[in-house]
């Protein structure tokens, strides 16, 4: 198997580069680069960038909105995204809901919504999550029951990310409950100003509002609105997930991060020298660049798989696990560097443009946020523990 790009691939990626120095606002590219901040305005912005380029929904189909690429050009595309600091795409309209519609939509939800995914009319978040059905999922208690044209959803959502600034929501509800657990589930589309949708705010270790609950009492929604068939949202779910798991992978970010550690042990001295001269904090990374470049042969060789006909399967869980794993250790690393600058962090110096005095050196303001933040990854998408199951029967059929 031939992992090297061709000449036309490597032309595409000098093309993606001109865009990005182009079209990448070095103000967006700053913030992310530096851990600051993202407001919602910020996201949007980028969003729309994408959008007017035609390079937004990379993994859709060219008759619904999407560019036409390979499975190596969306890979060549997400990876100088990241490098370049560049947002991340809000993933759960374009990455998630879009290629379930696509799928698994009726031809009247196709033309409504993939629309108002593109040009950012909607803004979708994921209701999968609840007290007590997190990674064993199929155990959700929220319920649709169907009233005439309508089905009545009563029940609670939870770690629901960047729920504040939706005005959507695509949920697992329980439609039966007489039949296996995974069997009972459907697939339904949520207008968030819906009357009987609250939405509380969890503020996480970092000190942020990222995730939200999110609960329903007594709230109509159109039976239009269901995706596919009632009690068949198990197999969409499923579908949606490979798609989310393969994605949180993150070798781009991974390549800034190290990148980004290895900028700040240069920098950090200990006893008179850089810090990347110690012995025992230079082999971490080296183990951990190591962990990356396998990783990321371990990526390429499923994008092959996947331009050849292929179907992620078990790869996604494999990528999933151990990207999650070494973007944790990356951010424990550059927190470790810090030393005790990155434990009193200061909230305000998250901010762009923030005046006040700097403390420590100039990432140690966000270094222990993110290395908070991304004690989550390792959970979220189905936890690490899941996907070894996932591995244990599909691949050594236990």
């Amino acid at each position: 198997m031939d992992l090297k790009f061709t000449a036309e691939e490597e032309a595409f990626r000098s093309e993606v580069l001109a865009f990005l120095s182009d079209h990448l606002p070095q103000s967006l590219a700053s913030k992310v680069s530096n851990g600051r901040h993202l407001t919602r305005d910020d996201m949007a912005q980028w969003h729309a960038i994408l959008h007017e380029k035609g390079w937004l929904a990379n993994h859709w189909p060219q008759e619904y909105g999407g560019p036409g690429w390979s499975a190596v050009q969306k890979f060549i595309f997400e990876n100088e995204c990241a490098i370049a600091g560049a947002p991340r795409i809000v993933p759960f309209g374009v990455n998630m809901l879009g290629p379930v519609l696509i799928k698994y939509g009726s031809e009247a939800q196709k033309r409504y919504w993939l629309p108002r995914i593109l040009d950012g009319s909607d803004w979708w978040c994921q209701g999968y999550s609840e007290p007590g059905a997190g990674s064993d999922l199929a155990s959700l208690r929220t319920t649709a029951v169907r009233d005439g044209d309508h089905y009545v959803v009563n029940g609670q959502k939870t770690w629901t990310t960047l729920g504040h600034y939706a005005n959507m929501i695509f949920c697992l509800v329980r439609t039966a409950t007489d039949v296996r657990k995974q069997e009972g589930i459907s697939f339904l589309l949520i207008d968030m100003n819906t009357p009987g949708i609250e939405v509380r705010p969890i503020i996480t270790l970092d000190g942020e509002h990222e995730v939200n609950e999110v609960f329903f009492t007594d709230v109509r929604v159109p039976v239009e609105n269901l995706v596919g068939e009632e009690n068949r949202g198990w197999t969409y779910a499923k579908y949606l997930l490979t798609y989310e798991r393969t994605n949180i992978a993150g070798v781009g970010f991974s390549v800034a991060a190290l990148a980004r550690l290895k900028r700040a042990a240069q920098k950090i001295t200990r006893n008179g020298k850089p810090l990347a001269e110690d012995p025992q904090f230079a082999a971490r990374i080296a183990k951990v660049e190591i962990d990356l470049e396998n990783m990321k042969t371990t990526n390429l060789r499923v994008i092959a798989a996947v331009a050849g006909g292929g179907v992620p399967g078990a790869e996604s869980s494999m990528l999933k696990i151990r990207g999650t794993e070494i973007r944790q250790e990356i951010s424990s690393l550059l927190r470790r560097a810090m030393g005790p600058y990155a434990a009193p962090f200061v909230e305000e110096a998250l901010e762009a443009g923030y005046a006040g005095e700097a403390i420590g050196p100039d990432d140690a303001a966000s270094a222990a946020a993110q290395y908070f933040n991304n004690r989550k990854l390792s959970i979220f998408g189905g936890s690490n523990e899941i996907q070894k199951n996932i591995i244990s029967k599909m691949i050594l059929g236990l």
